[in-house]
């Protein structure tokens, strides 16, 4: 199994920041964790715990970095953040050498029946909408992709590459912010909390890569739900340019370009993911 913290210090450290932001939440919530597979997954609830919605955040994020778009959610429908692990947050650190080839579906499947989850929005933003995309369990009543991995690879340029590079080597707060404002749309700017967040586990945590893309049966068998796609027109890493003949190639269907919106659309336009879970909704008798 890989680790994602450097040590048992910087497990502490990232595990005190997300209790902090979430005993800090005015949203009411609860928390729980479930053991599937040998791993330990926190759960975030908003409202009923009976979930309508369930939202896996990107790489590097989680349910405490997702407190906006949780908000908005849980205004709206019982909703379940998912820490995924293997990532920084309050679930396992480890995971398998090879997360992705099949491994991160199955905690999901195993989650939902975990939870006696029924008929739910899967909700995946980057790497969460991989997972999304692995999950075969009847349970799933339609996906929500946003910004996408796990379709085709992503895209670096150099502005991008010269400012990871930097944040890599020296994950100060400024260079966090830097980092993040590439990822957002022009004229947005990265939080203070966000840019704190990120100088956290670059010092904490060790880097994760992005997810390959899923075997062409695993979306095709994804496809066969009713899903909805979608990504900011600004966004860097997984861009309408890069996404748009891979969807509808691969998964058969359109792709929305959200415009004004960066690779972060949870934290630019949260209200953006509540009008594609509305959307799916409607086509979806299913998920209804």
């Amino acid at each position: 199994m890989k680790a994602v913290y450097r040590n048992a210090v910087s497990q502490y450290t990232v595990r005190q920041w997300c209790l902090n932001r979430l005993a800090q939440w005015s949203t009411p919530h609860s928390r729980q964790v479930v053991k599937v597979d040998g791993v330990d997954v926190h759960l975030t609830h908003i409202g009923d715990q009976a979930a309508k919605v369930v939202f896996l955040p990107g790489t590097n994020f989680n349910a405490a970095t997702s407190l906006e778009l949780g908000s908005a959610l849980g205004e709206r429908w019982p909703t379940m953040i998912i820490d995924l692990p293997g990532q920084p947050g309050l679930s396992s650190g480890h995971r398998p050498h090879n997360p992705h080839d099949g491994w991160y579906g199955r905690i999901l499947a195993k989650v939902l029946e975990a939870t006696a989850a029924r008929e739910v929005v899967v909700v995946g933003h980057s790497l969460g909408a991989a997972v999304a995309l692995g999950c075969d369990s009847p349970r799933v009543g339609a996906r929500v992709l946003c910004s996408p991995a796990g379709i085709t690879r992503l895209g670096m340029d150099i502005p991008l590459l010269a400012c990871s590079t930097r944040w890599l080597l020296t994950p100060t707060v400024a260079a966090s912010r830097r980092l993040l404002n590439l990822l957002t749309a022009p004229g947005h700017r990265a939080s203070r909390t966000a840019a704190e967040w990120m100088s956290l586990i670059g010092h904490h945590c060790r880097t994760t890569l992005a997810p390959p893309p899923q075997p062409l049966a695993v979306l095709r068998r994804a496809a066969e739900t009713t899903m909805v796609v979608a990504t900011g027109e600004h966004d860097r890493f997984l861009g309408p340019r890069r996404l748009t003949k891979a969807v509808r190639r691969d998964l058969d269907a359109p792709l929305r370009a959200l415009p004004g919106v960066g690779h972060l659309v949870g934290d630019e336009r949260p209200g953006e993911i509540v009008n594609l879970i509305e959307g799916v909704l409607t086509r979806s008798p299913k998920a209804h």
